[in-house]
């Protein structure tokens, strides 16, 4: 029979966790005072009971509070960590802004056609007077010859004014502001470079500036051993964490074959550092001080690593959680390694509570706990009678863990699922492995260049044969099942359903699978009732995308869609902003038409649509539209329009500028729509 007794962390940080997501979901809840006030009260009830009653006597009343306090502490924590409810927050200034000085938070990230900073803004000028107002934002400064590249603690003067992050325009397109908000950010500004100054470096060097210097000077001595982009994109991204290099063919390669986990420096790299420390020591571990010994030198050893690379969130995570892996060995079988992770989370949350939503601490730790918990009992289903292939059996129960712990949450965020997962891994971890540890030697022995050389000659080579192997896998057929669907409700289906069938693996009993599969049945429903629902509707959408002109109808995953042909050959604008309503809408098939003409007509399901691009002079006679689309600033009122077409509504699409769009939106609100200011057009029939 299972106890809770021996899990207090698990218990602890699913509480907590409960309260920060309660904060997050449900912020108005109950305000910050009142919740605090509630806690103080659970926290001094909790100590009375606790002190004045015998041990027999408290019963479970006792845990039931101070886990209520847990819970309510989480919440609180989560309104005291977010920005926007500080008093002295840009959100709470409402005037102009000139100017505004600002301090870099961390490194330049280049882009296809600008760099990109974190930044967070100090003082905002009114053009008068300087005022101490506060924000994390991000600043985008558009490439040129010759431009400055600023550094970690510089402080710049910006003209122009932060522009708060909007919500998603497009229908089920990602919502870039909710995933800033999680970091605190609200602010974004696209500049060139006069619209800045440098006004001062760091003042104070701290702790990241040497690890950012740290990184970059490791980073020099990668590509000196490597001149092929693409293997200094693959060496800087497993070793330091840095993907700028990393272009889409080696992105989707990566993807396609379940190997994109080693292109993100996480758990697995940190993990495989840990492991070489108890490989290397394992003479030792039956001396009884050895154990403290190799949990210190494993400790520095991972931390080491963590400020090479910049000292980054992911990498911070997963030495964080390994550091109390290494912690609780010494204590032997007294710790539970589930009390270890949750006690590891517990402290990471603590510092940054929203972490819960990001999906790189959830694959995380559902990857963990799916290797401790899934492993053994896979494993002991067959016993390889030599070295080879036990080991292969190993690494095999180690991917299938890893991947029924994780595989809802790739369904959900990524839409696609790795069919040669469980092959791929075979040799991507060994892989893996050769290029960490021979890149972690180039970097050590760059002083002495032989020794450099040489390793720089079997990195080049390991590199070589992993992007081998892994676009070899990518060409097998249907390598990668993609645009997949699923809502928030059905991966946790999945997840229960993995769940109940683990417990039935220890249990034996048939009712813990049966329950497994009543969440499978579960899961259909919900896609069946999705597809009945949505799936059947017919869509008209004039898409909101800066710039382009992009219209749809979707009928029973039937997609056309009108276009100009720079949108239609813009693979990232396609991605953010039309793929997530297909998916959404189960498109299977998709027509295409371009509309680079000056006129385009066409009639989908009786409404007659039309697209103008330039201006015209006269319009057939008789000839009516339910929807006109205008582009290209093609007319310069709503009278003009009137005019010369007939037409029921008037949509105008992203290639027009801003202040025409808002002009004429303003003539007629009922009449016309405007994607710059009110978003996508969908109408659903």
């Amino acid at each position: 029979m299972f106890k809770w007794v021996p899990y207090a962390m698990v218990r602890i940080a699913a509480f907590f966790i409960a309260g920060i997501l309660l904060g997050i979901y449900q912020a108005d809840i109950v305000s910050w005072w009142q919740a605090s006030v509630s806690l103080c009260l659970l926290v001094s009830l909790y100590l009375l009971l606790y002190f004045l009653l015998p041990v027999r006597q408290r019963g479970p009343i006792v845990g039931i509070i101070g886990l209520m306090a847990v819970f309510i502490s989480g919440y609180v924590h989560l309104i005291s960590f977010v920005d926007w409810n500080k008093p002295d927050h840009l959100s709470t200034y409402k005037g102009n802004i000139q100017y505004y000085t600002a301090e870099l938070l961390g490194l330049a990230e280049e882009k296809e056609n600008s760099y990109k900073y974190k930044i967070k803004i100090l003082r905002v000028n009114d053009g008068f007077n300087w005022i101490n107002k506060e924000s994390n934002a991000l600043l985008y400064v558009r490439k040129e010859t010759g431009q400055p590249i600023y550094f970690y603690g510089d402080k710049l003067l910006v003209k122009g004014s932060p522009q708060l992050l909007v919500p998603p325009q497009n229908p089920h397109e990602f919502d870039f502001k909710r995933f800033l908000s999680f970091k605190n950010i609200y602010y974004q500004q696209f500049v060139k470079n006069e619209q800045l100054k440098l006004i001062a470096n760091i003042s104070s060097k701290d702790l990241k500036y040497f690890s950012y210097q740290a990184r970059l000077w490791a980073a020099d001595q990668l590509k000196s051993q490597l001149p092929n982009k693409k293997e200094q994109a693959i060496a800087l991204a497993l070793t330091l964490g840095v993907t700028d290099g990393i272009d889409n063919e080696l992105q989707s390669a990566y993807a396609s074959s379940g190997a994109m986990h080693v292109l993100a420096v996480s758990g697995l790299h940190v993990g495989i550092f840990y492991g070489i420390v108890l490989l290397l020591f394992r003479p030792l571990k039956n001396l009884s001080w050895s154990r403290w010994l190799i949990a210190a030198i494993s400790i520095v050893v991972l931390w080491s690593f963590a400020f090479i690379t910049g000292l980054s969130p992911s990498v911070l995570r997963a030495v964080t959680m390994f550091s109390f892996i290494a912690l609780a060995k010494p204590f032997g079988r007294s710790t539970s390694i589930y009390n270890t992770l949750a006690s590891s989370a517990f402290i990471l949350l603590w510092i940054d509570p929203f972490l819960i939503m990001s999906v790189g601490f959830q694959l995380s730790y559902l990857a963990v706990l799916g290797i401790v918990t899934i492993h053994r009992p896979l494993y002991q289903w067959f016993e390889p009678d030599n070295r080879m292939l036990d080991w292969i059996w190993n690494i095999s129960c180690v991917s299938i863990a890893a991947q029924m712990a994780t595989f809802s949450l790739g369904l959900l965020y990524f839409h696609q699922f790795p069919v040669y997962f469980l092959f791929s891994n075979l040799f991507v971890i060994p892989g893996a492995i050769s290029v960490l540890v021979t890149s972690i030697v180039v970097i050590g022995f760059s002083w002495l260049e032989p020794v450099a050389v040489i390793f720089g000659t079997l990195l080049k080579w390991f590199i070589q044969i992993l992007n081998y192997g892994v676009f070899s896998i990518e060409k097998f057929p249907f390598s990668l099942i993609n645009d997949i669907y699923i809502n928030t409700m059905q991966c946790w289906f999945i997840m229960l359903s993995v769940g109940f069938f683990v417990i039935f693996l220890y249990s034996k009993k048939l009712s813990n699978l049966f329950v497994s599969f009543v969440f499978i049945v579960s899961f259909s429903m919900v896609q069946w009732l999705h597809f009945v629902t949505e799936v059947e509707k017919e869509r008209f959408i004039v898409y909101d995308i800066p710039g382009r002109s992009g219209v749809e109808w979707i009928t029973n995953g039937h997609a056309r869609i009108f276009a100009d042909s720079s949108l239609l050959s813009d693979v990232e604008r396609m991605r953010f902003h039309i793929r997530p309503n297909r998916l959404y809408c189960g498109v299977s098939k998709v027509e295409t038409y371009f509309t680079n003409k000056p006129i385009s007509v066409f009639v989908e399901k009786g409404k007659c649509i039309g697209i103008i691009n330039e201006p015209i002079g006269t319009w057939p006679e008789g000839l009516k539209l339910d929807y006109l689309i205008m582009g290209n600033n093609s007319f310069k009122s709503l009278a003009q329009i009137k005019n010369t077409i007939n037409f029921d509504k008037l949509i105008l699409d992203g290639t027009n500028s801003s202040f025409l769009a808002n002009r004429i939106r303003k003539e007629d609100d009922e009449l016309v729509h405007s994607v710059q200011h009110e978003g996508a057009y969908v109408e659903i029939f």
